[in-house]
């Protein structure tokens, strides 16, 4: 198969600095004839390495990163709403809303963009309790964030921690769930990818993902978790399924959809005000899509690569499963912006509540106590998203869990 980079040398650093050590597998393809799915042979793999328990891993972090400080986090917030609402006041002073000026709100929707993601991140650690002490203030301090930036919050809440609970999971795991190649969405895929071929077939799948992948799967649940059906984080009930959102959470996914109507009515009444709808598109709309783009992109390279393993309930457990994620080397100025989402998300699966100013030095721990474990992928973050887009589709049984189809060079393709 092809050589992923989360198979790297031993000793690379990041670019939070820490060293890591990569474990290494190796994909197996299946054999499949007319597009019909057989009896898959699996070969042997190397021994993985055992996997600790939850209590070892604890252990492993210093007890000083599990400590929160709302002092220590409102600066981040307070810079990531500054660089994000300060440059959108500037660019409605400074850039004229002319076609002329079209090169100039699209360099513009791309910066803002990136600084909003800052903005979805402080949110993202409200939900997860990583903000502060206070549930009450972080729950408040998330849902205006995320409400602004059209994000159902307790809805999202949710999800979010069911998808950090199974993390892997073939089944039951939540977002970015592929596949399985002996299922009939499998099966369409493989068709899919025969008909284009990989390159035009990698080039829609990233294009489709990145643009329209949040909002369906708010919406409908793509790429959510197969056994839940068809969900929807703003109505709870039918005709959609209600298992992600059982019991009182109904009631907060509710309380979410209107925070996200607010924000539309408030743009609606600028709009209105303004006379026009342009303000709009382009102050707005324009960084929302970008913002959307880097979220779907760190959730997709968070937890997928080539030789990036799902589990099914035999297999699985809470570590093995949170050591599936990826850390990879966004760079300072992203990190800084992003407060290293990307760089030290292995050891945000393995302890959620840890703030991101501790991450960095949680992810040494990490790295240090479980070489063999901790992955970091140095290839650059586009040529891996490309990767990943052209080979990453559907998954077949191997010696060490669900892997993904080779499917340039196997049967599946014909």
């Amino acid at each position: 198969m092809p050589q992923s980079g989360v198979r790297a040398a031993a000793a690379v650093r990041p670019a939070d600095n820490v060293s890591v050590q990569n474990v290494s597998v190796q994909n197996v393809s299946g054999q499949n004839v007319s597009g019909q799915v057989e009896p898959l042979q699996v070969e042997a793999t190397p021994a993985t390495p055992p996997v600790p328990t939850t209590a070892e891993v604890k252990a492993a972090i210093p007890a000083h990163c599990m400590e929160r400080n709302f002092w220590r986090a409102a600066p981040y917030a307070v810079t990531s709403l500054i660089l994000t609402f300060g440059s959108g006041v500037l660019a409605w002073l400074f850039i004229p809303l002319h076609w002329s000026w079209a090169p100039m709100w699209i360099l513009y929707a791309v910066v803002v963009g990136t600084f909003s993601n800052g903005v979805w991140v402080i949110a993202h650690e409200c939900g997860h309790r990583a903000f502060s002490n206070g549930t009450r203030l972080q729950d408040a301090v998330g849902f205006v964030l995320h409400s602004a930036l059209l994000v159902p919050y307790f809805s999202w809440q949710r999800s979010h921690a069911i998808h950090h609970a199974k993390t892997n999971h073939l089944t039951e795991g939540e977002t970015h769930v592929p596949a399985r190649l002996d299922t009939e969405k499998g099966e369409r895929m493989v068709a899919t990818h025969r008909r284009f071929g990989p390159r035009t077939h990698g080039v829609l799948t990233a294009t489709g993902r990145l643009i329209a992948g949040w909002p369906l799967y708010l919406v409908m649940g793509v790429t959510g978790g197969p056994e839940r059906g068809v969900t929807n984080h703003f109505w709870p009930a039918r005709p959609f399924s209600d298992a992600l959102f059982p019991n009182r959470w109904a009631q907060k996914v509710k309380l979410s959809a209107v925070g996200v109507l607010v924000t539309l009515a408030l743009l609606a009444a600028w709009s209105i005000a303004v006379g026009s709808l342009w303000p709009v598109l382009a102050l707005y709309v324009g960084p929302y899509l970008v913002g959307n783009m880097w979220l779907v992109a760190y959730t997709w390279l968070q937890h997928t690569d080539e030789d990036i393993p799902h589990y099914a309930d035999e297999e699985w457990s809470f570590v093995r499963g949170a050591f599936c994620s990826v850390d990879r080397p966004y760079g300072r100025v992203i990190n800084f912006l992003h407060h290293n989402i990307g760089s030290t998300h292995v050891a945000h699966h393995l302890d959620a509540k840890i703030p991101h100013y501790r991450a960095a030095e949680a992810t040494r721990a990490i790295a240090d106590a479980f070489p063999d474990l901790y992955r970091f992928d140095p290839t650059p973050v586009p040529l891996a998203l490309w990767r990943v887009a052209r080979n990453c589709h559907v998954v077949e049984p191997t010696a060490d869990g669900w892997r993904f189809a080779e499917l340039g060079k196997s049967g599946a393709t014909g």
